[in-house]
């Protein structure tokens, strides 16, 4: 159809508009109105559903692999450091429809970022899993890895739900989700602070793919960030070992919310 087709085209619409009852047309705007309203729905609903993996990402030794099997089977499995990623079906105790994709991640500092790269756009439910035995010990080291998910451009964007699930609380000098919280907080504003001078000294530009922490010039809490952040105990051995249950209950009700 060339332009001056297009033109009439138009015109002859306008004419018929103009000729109907304007309650007719009335009726007619409304039904477009909604038309347009489910079809929006539809397009979005499409973006979220397509995400549907649950990652389960931390630090070598946070007990990751030992939460996947617990989750999924409850039972006790031996383990070892993950070289590659492992992959089954999830459902929720309150889940009847197809489930969603849970994966455990290696946590070794030299394969992280490739198997983040991989999944990250897939991802529903990040769930960062802390060892809160050694804590104090590797602050750092989870601050780090979790401020380069906290301000990756492709999970900003997508804004997954975020669960920090703060493990190994069966033993006797773990450290509590709310002190946790509050450390990473405090550790995450100082890497911030200093990335920015650093950034700053360089160009004055942030990195490919990567995007602020936070508000600018106020202390960095998790309340800033465009996704939902949880803080939830839990222990994948259990207080009784091998033999015993594991503590995930809290950590399965936080992610029958957010399936």
């Amino acid at each position: 159809m060339d332009g001056t087709s297009f033109q009439l085209y138009l015109d002859y619409i306008r004419k018929e508009l103009n000729a109907q009852d304007p309650a007719v047309l009335g009726v007619i705007v409304a039904l477009l109105l909604v038309v347009l309203t489910i079809v929006f729905m539809k397009i979005l609903w499409g973006r979220k559903s397509t995400r549907r993996a649950i990652l389960l990402t931390g630090l070598c030794d946070s007990g990751k692999t030992l939460l996947f099997s617990r989750l999924l089977t409850g039972k006790f499995k031996k383990t070892q450091t993950s070289i590659t990623d492992s992959t089954a079906i999830y459902r929720t105790k309150s889940d009847r429809g197809a489930g969603m994709t849970l994966i455990d991640l290696p946590g070794h500092e030299s394969l992280r970022p490739q198997y983040i790269e991989k999944f990250k756009s897939s991802a529903r439910v990040i769930v960062f899993v802390v060892d809160s035995a050694i804590f104090q010990k590797e602050v750092r080291d989870v601050a780090e890895f979790l401020y380069s998910l906290l301000t990756d451009s492709v999970v900003v964007k997508n804004a997954p739900a975020l669960v920090v699930a703060c493990n190994k609380q069966d033993v006797t000098m773990a450290k509590s989700a709310k002190l946790i919280q509050q450390q990473l907080e405090k550790e995450l504003n100082t890497l911030r602070v200093t990335r920015s001078a650093a950034l700053s000294s360089q160009d004055g530009s942030a990195g490919g793919g990567t995007v602020p922490l936070g508000r600018k010039g106020k202390e960095f809490d998790f309340s800033q960030l465009p996704m939902k952040v949880e803080f939830v105990e839990c222990s994948a051995r259990g207080s009784k070992g091998e033999e015993g249950q594991a503590d995930v209950e809290r950590l399965e009700i936080c992610l029958a919310k957010l399936a």
